[in-house]
């Protein structure tokens, strides 16, 4: 099968020839349909994960399985037997093996799954517009069911900020504005990204500097210096700020350093479950992102172009011989 490999930190993406992959006792086989390219993918590139290398990249996959169809793969594999685990978060277990992270992913016609519970009927969800829920989707609606209760105790005067209005902040927009009664604010430097926002329902959308007010809950998916310190500044007592970007800013925490008994929590992906709710939620409620299809063997022009922020909603490689039903 061909496949495109990582085979050093920082190098690039090498399309290659693979034998297909050995399924042991319980693990399953797809071919691959589509697999969305994520900013996690560059930090994969990057080193940032520490990932084993020569690797597979991709996480947010969807394929066709011989019994069940076209399906999404919930790719944050746990190790299924520790007590985080055993309380369905698999995407938090210590000891996980994620896809495309640490295991071989969806940069390839076919792909190895764990276990047929990593896989996920699609029903009539088109399998290569709706790869993007597998990550980035899925992350923005857990993050956003976590704010739900601060802003459902304010009530009609409730108020939710998105720092970063690219692929994740925009999901976050939508599911906001469908799932609460909250007025939406988002906060990016992009003018193209502040017009979206708006586009997808936003009230409005300005840079971080412009903001007015306090908010009731704050979701970070940028993770700067910046926008945390924004959070912190922008969250209203009592609120929520969540944190979900990966770009290494820290704010400090105690009485008098934050708004009293706001509440400070990291969101990381999403529960099995939870993407199990959200395919079903995306058959009631369309979502509106955009979705640029690409050549499998183009996986390293795709990565220089999220790099030099040249991507409007997400890229999606398909290989070849990916089926679609």
């Amino acid at each position: 099968m061909q496949a495109i490999e990582l085979r050093a930190f920082g190098g690039e993406l090498l399309l290659v020839e693979r034998p297909s992959p050995v399924i042991a006792d319980g693990e399953e086989l797809i071919e691959v349909t589509a697999c969305g390219v994520c900013h996690s993918d560059i930090h994969v590139v990057d080193g940032q994960f520490g990932s084993p290398l020569p690797l597979i990249p991709g996480h947010e996959v969807t394929g066709f399985h011989q019994q069940l169809g076209p399906v999404m793969v919930y790719a944050p594999w746990g190790c299924r037997r520790c007590w985080i685990c055993a309380t369905g978060h698999e995407m938090i277990c210590p000891d996980g093996a994620e896809a495309g992270l640490f295991r071989d992913g969806g940069y390839a016609e076919q792909m190895r799954i764990a276990h047929r519970d990593y896989l996920l009927p699609l029903g009539d969800l088109d399998p290569v517009a709706s790869a993007p829920l597998a990550c980035g989707g899925l992350t923005a609606f857990r993050a956003t069911k976590h704010a739900l209760e601060a802003l459902r105790r304010r009530g009609s005067a409730a108020r939710a900020l998105v720092i970063g209005a690219g692929g994740l902040g925009q999901f976050a927009i939508q599911y906001l504005r469908l799932m609460s009664d909250a007025e939406v604010w988002a906060a990016d430097p992009a003018p193209a990204k502040q017009q979206r926002a708006i586009e997808l329902g936003a009230g409005q959308a300005v840079a971080v500097d412009d903001l007015d007010g306090k908010f009731d809950a704050v979701i970070d998916f940028v993770g700067a210096q910046a926008t945390l310190e924004a959070a912190v500044g922008r969250v209203n007592r009592r609120g929520i700020a969540i944190a979900v970007g990966l770009y290494g800013g820290r704010v400090p925490f105690g009485i008098g350093a934050v708004p009293h008994e706001a509440q400070f929590m990291s969101s990381v992906w999403g529960t099995l479950p939870e993407l199990g709710e959200l395919i079903a939620f995306a058959h009631r409620h369309p979502l509106q992102y955009t979705v640029e299809p690409m050549p499998l063997a183009q996986a390293q022009e795709a990565h220089r172009r999220l790099r030099a922020g040249e991507v409007a909603g997400r890229v999606v490689l398909v290989p070849s011989t990916g089926r679609e039903s």
